[in-house]
């Protein structure tokens, strides 16, 4: 396991009973270098969307327990955010929990002459994914065809 990766799967162990006790979700944890600084990114989410305020209660929460565990060692930005509207989907809980909304995603090759699609997301196991287009058709995809995919924003 990489650092970056227990950093991430620490800080989620962390973040889980803060989230639990606020009836959270959380979206993703994420611990990336950019330029000379290094982040901690919290992602969460709630039914009816997350505030500032949220936000700001677990950032507080959370850096009080990093404070506390100290597992990390560079100098990092901690954030604590909404995933967004347009969320990207990454992981495998990612694709599962939005089965049933409109995703855009997009290959790395050409499936069929194109490599953008949109369309409801029908199923997915951590090797393919279903879509069906806004033309009624369903579509397979190789998970690993895949360079990007993303939450529909709809207005």
């Amino acid at each position: 396991m990489s650092r970056r990766e227990d950093y991430e799967r620490r800080t989620e162990a962390l973040l889980k009973p803060i989230l639990d006790r606020l009836d959270f979700v959380l979206w993703d944890v994420e611990y990336v270098k950019e330029g000379a600084d290094y982040y901690l990114r919290a992602y969460i989410d709630k039914e009816g969307g997350i505030t500032i305020d949220d936000c700001v209660e677990v950032s507080r929460t959370l850096s009080d327990e990093l404070d506390r565990e100290n597992f990390i060692d560079d100098a990092y930005i901690l954030e604590v955010s909404s995933p967004g509207l347009g969320r990207t989907l990454k992981k495998d809980k990612d694709f599962e929990r939005s089965i049933g909304q409109s995703v855009d995603i997009k290959t790395y090759k050409a499936v069929e002459g194109h490599k953008e699609y949109s369309g409801t997301l029908i199923s997915c196991n951590k090797d393919i994914l279903e879509l069906e287009t806004g033309e009624g058709r369903i579509m397979i995809f190789n998970r690993s065809d895949i360079a990007k995919a993303n939450l529909s924003i709809d207005f």
